[in-house]
């Protein structure tokens, strides 16, 4: 939201009000308050008349510093986020002559007294970013002002639009060549200079500039992070309205952010973010083998599903999970919960065949109540649904005819829809995926009184929640997983969530992956897209190409609109050997179940530190400037470069960092510092191993939870030093691989009961003897 007219001038109708000065500086407890008046006091008749804004800092974690602007303090409390790892007395505050500081951890604020208004953010002897003049602004709006109220104002929330009267701003410094990322899910430049930035969850699908998930935390490649704590709509301009700041804005009296040091790197900012706001949680090995789907608006029964399972059997290509989308319910009625009986009379039954067949079970919900659901007059006298002020529900035709909103504020509401989740995890069904959340009106009202404007983007995170605790309840921790469209700040605790509606083009499979590697950024440790797009059919090429892309990302399914995503419907039968669709998916889902050590590993690392399983470059190699503005590529893990290709002639251009790379499927070792255009066919893409790698390769290639200590391979790649390699079956078992290279041999040994054997890239396997293995470098 812009509020400025060019350097000099505000836009007509915009009066503005900044921290002129710091006038006071006091420490109330673990807080240093700051009293900032909007006009420099020169005389004591200055102090009269005059709005003066109060700054607050604190440190709810090491590391991150809080900082709250407020005008008005006597306003209801405003909804925040659930900053689960916060805590108190996290900082030191000192205050002099000079002024104060505030340090946690790595990080210290410091304010300086006077005017200009000053506040600073060091770190390791430097600054990382300031706060200065006319950075902290009360911004007041005439009725008639030329302000773009952004996207609160969309005709379909069914309410009046508009600006608010009143906004909070912050703008703080970019410094030369630094770039910002994350702010959610966007499909857009990864790179978010010169955007203006909307957090306002949208069902606005993968091409346009909404989002499904937004979050208002950037951090830049300077090695910090900003989370605006606000769940509504934060206006953000990133190096656009002020091109030497990022400006966030939120409606209302106050604003409140919070700075995240991470010592110079992105994944300590991710790190102590994820600390804050909480983990991704382990999802189950099941869940990272090949999900396939009836798709959408298609015609389905069981004998479909059942020959789609058994089409998939019949050509080798392992299948872990199956998917009902909408219409396992009858049409209009979403959600009942209840099987279409002419469709599926026994589901008992059918999800009793598939569980016999070795799958799982997803069906799709949403949070709506359509009008001829036998729910819907339950819900309403219950009181369980979203009201008008004037006490009636609220409703639309939008998706489902006379739809209501399920209020999850409200206890018994919640309750009552997880028991209906209950009934159908009896049954047998083991996920869920939680579509939509986004389309979250506006003037209506809440259970507990909440307001309508941060509920619209704090909706799915009620909704998300009590399904994953359905789940989790049901299967335990580290077994829930859901596939889910919407987000919000702490979404990240309830995956496994997917990109949403895509097309069939290249165009489009390049910008789902933007907007993963934006989410990436965003705290989010798992991710997936609709193989084969969601809107439209894909030609075979497209489709080759995106599963290669899919099965090389942390989670992988096969989904459509309006047409099948089964491999073989994409064959003409005149391919040439491993180049068919059917042979493409099996080929990579398999090397996929192969690489479970790993990547189950990696899954736990994002549990435990909230670095991602896809890896934007940027955040594995930060030092390196060549990166900064990749976005067709990323690192599966710590180790595996993939480069998916977008086009139809198989061309693809990527950059590998320094060092000595091996690609995947020949062996050659490539120096890095360099780009590479390379040609592929369907049964490859560029996949690059990283110097000193150790990758754990499973022995099974038919399904993605197995026992991975059995049979494991441990390849040992070219250079790098000594390393432990961790290996976590899932049933919990670990084992731990002890590498030592020396100038001419490499040895590893392991106090694991279970065999193991070593490779050096190129060579035969060396089983251990006695727990150790040791191989010569010299052929």
């Amino acid at each position: 939201m812009k509020f400025t007219d060019g350097f000099w001038q505000l836009r007509p109708g915009v009066t503005a009000l900044y921290a002129q000065e710091v006038r006071a500086i006091e420490q109330r407890g673990d807080s240093l308050v700051i009293t900032a008046p909007t006009k420099k006091i020169e005389s004591r008749g200055d102090t009269l008349n005059r709005p003066v804004l109060t700054v607050t800092l604190n440190s709810p974690l090491p590391g991150v510093i809080g900082v709250k602007v407020e005008h008005f303090q006597g306003g209801h409390d405003r909804l925040g986020f659930d900053l689960v790892g916060a805590a108190e007395g996290s900082g030191e505050i000192e205050i002099t002559e000079a002024g104060a500081t505030l340090t946690s951890g790595s990080l210290t604020a410091r304010v300086t007294p006077g005017a200009p208004w000053n506040l600073t953010f060091e770190s390791g002897g430097r600054v990382l970013t300031s706060s200065g003049h006319k950075s902290v602004g009360y911004m007041q709006l005439a009725p008639d002002a030329q302000v773009d109220g952004g996207p609160i104002g969309n005709a379909r929330m069914s309410t009046p639009g508009g600006p608010a009267t009143t906004y909070m701003h912050e703008q703080l410094s970019l410094g030369v060549g630094e770039y910002v990322y994350g702010l959610g899910e966007r499909f857009g430049p990864l790179i978010k200079n010169g955007q203006t930035v909307d957090v306002w969850n949208a069902d606005g699908g993968t091409s346009s500039e909404q989002a499904y998930k937004n979050v208002p935390f950037y951090l830049t490649n300077r090695g910090y992070g900003v989370l605006v704590d606000h769940p509504g709509h934060v206006s953000f301009e990133v190096g656009s309205e002020t091109v030497e700041r990022v400006q966030f804005s939120t409606p209302g009296e106050s604003i409140q952010y919070y700075v995240i040091d991470g010592e110079g790197t992105p994944k300590g900012v991710l790190e102590r973010y994820t600390a804050l706001t909480g983990r991704p949680a382990t999802v189950p090995a099941w869940s990272y083998g090949l999900w396939l789907s009836t798709s959408f608006t298609t015609d389905y029964d069981e004998a479909t599903v059942t020959g789609f399972i058994e089409g998939m059997a019949e050509r080798d290509i392992p299948l872990s999970v199956f998917h009902f989308d909408c219409f396992w319910m009858r049409e209009f009625n979403w959600c009942d919960f209840e099987w279409d009986p002419a469709v599926f009379p026994d589901p008992e039954g059918m999800l009793a065949r598939l569980h016999e067949r070795d799958l799982r079970v997803c069906v799709w919900i949403n949070p709506y109540i359509g009008q001829r659901s036998p729910l819907f007059a339950e819900a309403k006298d219950a009181g369980y649904l979203v009201t008008n002020p004037d006490g009636s529900v609220w409703q639309w035709d939008l998706w489902q005819a006379g739809m209501g909103l399920v209020d999850f504020t409200n206890p018994d509401a919640t309750a009552w829809y997880q028991g209906k989740l209950r009934a159908l995890i009896d049954q047998g069904v083991d996920a869920f995926k939680t579509d939509f959340g986004e389309r979250i009106p506006l003037g209506v009202d809440y259970f507990d009184g909440s307001d309508p404007e941060p509920m619209h983007n704090w909706y799915t995170q009620l909704y998300n929640k009590a399904v994953f605790e359905v789940l989790e309840e049901a299967r335990g921790k580290g077994e829930a997983v859901l596939f889910a469209r919407s987000a919000t700040t702490g979404g990240q605790q309830m995956p496994v969530h997917w990109g949403g509606d895509n097309t069939s083009s290249y165009e489009s499979m390049a910008e789902s992956l933007r907007g993963g590697l934006s989410l990436a950024f965003s705290g989010f440790g798992y991710w997936s897209h609709d193989i084969g797009g969601f809107e439209g059919k894909p030609d075979s090429g497209v489709f080759k190409r995106w599963a290669a892309f899919g099965l090389l990302s942390s989670h992988s399914r096969l989904h459509g609109s309006s047409s099948y995503r089964v491999p073989w419907i994409f064959d003409e039968g005149d391919e040439a050997p491993g180049q068919s669709a059917v042979e493409v998916t099996r080929a990579f889902t398999k090397l996929k179940l192969r690489l479970m050590p790993y990547l189950y590993a990696a899954g736990a690392e994002a549990a435990a530190s909230g670095t991602p399983v896809m890896r934007p470059m940027q955040l594995e190699f930060p030092g390196d400037p060549a990166v900064d503005h990749l976005d067709r590529q990323y690192l599966l893990g710590p180790d595996l470069l993939v480069a998916p290709v977008f086009s139809a002639t198989g061309e693809v251009t990527f950059y590998l960092p320094h060092g000595t790379w091996t690609n995947w499927f020949t062996g050659e070792q490539v120096a890095g510092g360099a780009w590479r255009t390379e040609t592929h066919g369907f049964d490859t893409v560029p996949l690059y191993v990283r110097e000193g790698a150790v990758l754990p390769i499973g022995a099974r290639d038919d399904r993605a939870d197995y026992d991975y200590l059995d049979g494991l391979t441990l390849e040992v790649y070219p250079g790098g030093g000594d390393r432990e390699v961790t290996v976590t079956a899932p049933d919990g078992t670990t084992a731990v691989y002890r590498v030592e290279r020396t100038e001419g041999s490499v040895r590893v040994s392991s106090d694991a009961t279970a065999p193991f054997s070593v490779r050096l890239r190129g060579r035969d396997a060396v089983a251990a003897a006695d727990g150790v293995a040791q191989l010569s470098l010299v052929e």
